[in-house]
């Protein structure tokens, strides 16, 4: 797949980050991560993002990372394209993208390079080296402390032909709305907002028309429902099951710094497909709160 195939893929329809499978000792388990991603590919998004993260790239050692690429382009070959989460300082980015490659993901999504602040150059030239390593399409996560304004995205897209998406993490209207204005069609844009449905209105009007959903991996048809709704106009059903779920499921998800992962695999465990505990630093749901989620799922799959 060459990378413009992939950007006229992403810039359509919905997309998601499937959760990693890990046993009770905090194992990567491909048997049900497998299971997972043939139960999640039937219902329509349109892309799967693999060691997200959602899927806790962050807490993935490199031979994990290799095995996780490598089950998710196995069981979703010819079914759906399958993007790489990569990132940390850039010759362990490298390192990811060129290893994610090497697994025959289509796609490499370059998350951000972690604690230290950088200038607009620096990340420019960090994005660059990414990109200059492998030959697959690179969509860019703008978050946290790698964020980049419309200057330095017109330089990366002069340099690198194959960074074909920009992902929006941040929530900076401004700053969206001058980037989709300055750069027209040159890239993909992406919702990537935790609990993205919430925004996905406010993005469309600006632009922004695809987002990833991270309740897909637990209420699937429930995912695609809201976004065939957006999609269509239908603003009643979307503000029904705002008003019905997501509004709601916030309430639970900001409890703690770091539940927009948990929540997900407590969902998944709610609706019989286990993923098993997320890994520290990151904490699980308690249980009371779980089973507030499990009341909250009751009418929605």
């Amino acid at each position: 797949m060459t990378p413009q195939e992939l950007k006229s893929i992403v810039s359509d329809g919905l997309l998601s980050f499937p959760v990693t499978d890990f046993d009770a000792q905090g194992e990567f388990r491909p048997d049900t991560y497998r299971e997972r991603l043939e139960w999640l590919a039937p219902y329509g998004a349109t892309a799967l993002f693999a060691a997200g993260g959602t899927g806790e790239f962050f807490s993935l050692a490199p031979q994990e990372y290799a095995r996780v690429i490598r089950t998710a382009t196995d069981t979703c070959q010819g079914k759906v394209p399958i993007l790489a989460g990569a990132g940390g300082p850039t010759r362990v980015a490298i390192s990811y993208a060129q290893e994610a490659e090497r697994q025959g993901a289509q796609g490499i999504l370059l998350m951000p390079h972690y604690l230290t602040e950088a200038s607009q150059e620096g990340i420019v030239n960090h994005a660059e080296q990414v990109c200059r390593s492998v030959k697959i399409g690179v969509i860019i996560y703008n978050r946290a402390n790698s964020r980049l304004g419309a200057d330095a995205l017109e330089q990366l897209a002069e340099r690198c032909p194959n960074l074909i998406g920009f992902k929006d993490g941040v929530g900076d209207i401004e700053a969206m709305v001058t980037i989709r204005r300055r750069l027209g069609d040159r890239f993909s844009y992406l919702g990537g907002l935790p609990t993205a449905e919430v925004y996905a209105a406010a993005y469309r009007a600006l632009g922004v028309p695809v987002y990833s959903s991270a309740v897909f991996n637990f209420i699937p048809a429930t995912a695609m429902r809201f976004y065939r709704a957006l999609a269509s106009g239908d603003m009643d059903t979307c503000n029904d099951l705002i008003d019905r779920f997501f509004l709601p499921y916030l309430s639970i998800r900001n409890r703690c710094a770091g539940y927009a992962v948990s929540i997900v695999k407590a969902g998944a465990k709610i609706a019989g497909h286990d993923a098993g505990p997320v890994r520290t630093p990151l904490t699980d749901l308690t249980g009371e709160e779980t089973e507030m989620l499990a009341t909250l799922m009751k009418d929605f799959d």
